[in-house]
């Protein structure tokens, strides 16, 4: 049986990763899915994979106006919303002493902006008893080396979890949290740094995970089917943290 059938499903960075991972996993399970990223190559190759029937809208969550196009859009095309997720995210290391208020502007917006009015600009299109999942990271509790912007936004998306769960639950809305660990997708090569120092921090990434591996993006996948389906049905506010024991043992 699906889990999600006949169920409308919206997926920021919904082209590549997690995200598509996400999406994949969703339509499988039978809910209709609309994605939204940036960049048009991915998100053409990302229809073509979730095939015929998806949505595909190209903006940026930092955008108000592109926020509010994507939700109309999916209404008209695929009626109103009973899952979103704000996926849509960078990461990028930035060391303390050299970091510019360009970086940390496009980080903070993208990532905490961004999921805030991702959810805010939403509400009024979704159905009684929509799931809204929110993607963080493992970051948000730990202190690592040339990841302070990262880690905070991803701390600050973590607290939103909450509040709008606060917020939402006398609608009928559930908000939650899923906490990636070190997972293998796009973002991870678009860190911003050389090569070689990037097979080093892989390197130590998995030598400190109690799995000694990377997750999948499938992994994700699953964890956030749970949180979107009615099996989480008496979990809000809550954190779903998918890392290995990575941020926990």
């Amino acid at each position: 049986m699906e889990k999600l059938a006949n169920k409308v499903a919206v997926i920021t960075g919904g082209n590549s990763g997690i995200g598509l991972a996400i999406a994949k996993q969703f339509r499988a399970e039978g809910a209709r899915i609309a994605i939204f990223g940036r960049d048009e190559k991915p998100l053409k190759l990302a229809s073509e994979e979730l095939g015929s029937g998806t949505v595909v809208i190209q903006g940026d969550v930092t955008r108000l106006a592109d926020l509010d196009r994507l939700y109309r859009e999916t209404t008209e095309r695929l009626g109103k919303i009973d899952i979103l997720v704000a996926n849509a995210g960078i990461a990028t290391f930035t060391p303390i002493d050299n970091t510019t208020e360009t970086q940390f502007d496009q980080i903070s917006d993208i990532n905490f902006k961004g999921a805030f009015f991702t959810v805010q600009k939403a509400v009024a299109h979704l159905n009684p008893g929509a799931s809204i999942l929110l993607v963080t990271s493992a970051a948000n509790t730990l202190g690592r080396q040339s990841l302070s912007i990262y880690a905070a936004t991803k701390a600050a998306v973590r607290s939103l979890a909450r509040s709008f769960s606060a917020d939402l639950l006398p609608r009928g809305v559930r908000v939650n949290a899923l906490s990636p660990g070190p997972i293998l997708t796009p973002i991870f090569d678009r860190l911003g740094m050389p090569k070689e120092q990037l097979e080093e921090v892989a390197q130590t990434f998995v030598e400190q995970n109690p799995m000694k591996r990377f997750g999948t993006a499938e992994e994700m996948a699953q964890a956030a089917l749970f949180l979107a389906s009615p099996a989480s049905s008496y979990v809000a506010g809550a954190e779903l943290v998918a890392d290995g024991g990575f941020s926990q043992l």
